[in-house]
Parts: C-alpha cells; structure tokens; sequence
C-alpha cells in the first residue's frame, strides 16, 4: 500500500494541510464556503481544531485581517499553527474552552464545527460530549451587533441550534446537505446577532458538490452555478 503524503490539499490545492492526529475533512470546507460570503474582518473560529475551516475561509477572504482560533487540545493547536505556516496566514491561537472563556472581545463572524463525538475522548484530547446549546450560546455571545455566526452540525441537533439562535439572531439561513441518505447528513446555518429578520430554508446541496470541495466556491456562487439545473 502507498504511503499517505505528508501535505494533502484542500479546494484544489489552495489550502495546505500537514497529515497529523486530526485532518479536516469536507466539513471544513463547507463551513468555509458558507462563511465566505460574509463580508468581515475579524472571525474567531470556536473549536479550531487543526485550522482547516479557518484557513479555507481565508484563503476565500482576504479582506481578514484579525483572525483567532480558540480550542482545548494543545495538540491541536500546534498543528493549526504549523498549518498556517505552510500556507502563509497568520491566525492568532488561544488554548481554552469556550464553555468558560471569560472574555469581551466580540467579532464580525465567528464560525464554528461543534463536537459531536459521544463517548471515550480522543487521543487528541478535543472536545466531545459537548452540551450543544450551551457550545452555540456562547460562540454566538462573541458576535457583534449584527455580525455573523455560521456553523455545520448533524442534521440531528438543528432544532437545538435553531432554538438557540432564535433567542438573538434573525436571518437564519438553513442548507441541508446529503450524501448516500434520503434524509439530510449535516446542516448549515447562518444568523445574524441581532436583526429580526425571518429564516430561510435553500436548496439542499450534495455533500461531494465539486464546486465547493474542488474548486472552492462559496455557497452563494455555488447555488448559481446550480441555478440552471
């Protein structure tokens, strides 16, 4: 059997990432591509992991000039600063928990892949059993007035979220996507702190979509793209 390369790719090329104890998978990307659309200049990205989704939204942004990323692995967080390394970004790596970092520093957009692992920690020592209401009340508590909170979670835990959310956000943008199931595998949703605007459901998208995982656009281009289909 090959051996795995020590660097893979993400979007085509455009993101490095050094194989380690946790790589990004197509989550990483999709939240970037959501987030993208979001005009900022600040984002801290709430469970940072390894800097797959940080760095995919910067390679798709460049008007960030702030970037932060908090998590509670300080193995993680070796890695995401070896990772942005390799691709040339600065990102400013905080070691703490969310649930309990005391803090007045609020963003434009603050994106974040909740833990939903149940069970034995992993070797890497992220985050798991997390309570998902409390992780998303207290990442959208780092939000501006009328920034942005943009996160991916299972199709499973979206009334929670949603239910969060609707006690400060409006704006809520949901897209479903789906790979081999009827029902939808993973959820993207977008709100704004602090507007009372309505929700919107979009189209539901196929997780293996090329022209976010391959080519790197960002949802709104991507639902173009598809408009015609």
């Amino acid at each position: 059997m090959a051996e795995k390369q020590a660097i893979f790719t993400l979007m085509g090329g455009r993101v490095k990432i050094a194989r380690g104890i946790y790589n990004p998978t197509c989550d990483a990307v999709w939240l970037a591509a959501c987030a993208a659309d979001i005009r900022a200049h600040s984002v801290l990205d709430v469970g940072v992991g390894t800097g797959g989704a940080i760095l995919c939204l910067m390679a798709n942004n460049p008007n960030i000039t702030n970037a932060v990323g908090i998590d509670i692995s300080t193995d993680m967080l070796t890695e995401c600063a070896h990772n942005a390394e390799l691709n040339g970004k600065s990102i400013e790596l905080i070691h703490g928990d969310i649930l309990s970092w005391r803090t007045s520093r609020t963003f434009d957009l603050v994106i974040t892949n909740p833990p939903y692992f149940n069970g034995t920690p992993a070797r890497h020592n992220a985050h798991h059993n997390a309570d998902i209401k409390q992780w998303i009340k207290r990442a959208t508590a780092r939000v501006k007035p009328r920034g942005t909170i943009c996160t991916i979670i299972d199709a499973a835990v979206l009334a929670d979220v949603v239910s969060i959310l609707n006690t400060c956000c409006g704006d809520i943008t949901i897209i479903p996507l789906f790979s081999n199931k009827q029902s939808a595998e993973r959820v993207l949703v977008r709100a704004r702190v602090g507007t009372h605007g309505g929700a919107a459901v979009y189209r539901g998208l196929d997780m293996n979509c090329d022209y976010v995982l391959r080519d790197g656009l960002t949802i709104s281009a991507t639902l173009s793209k598809l408009g015609g289909k």
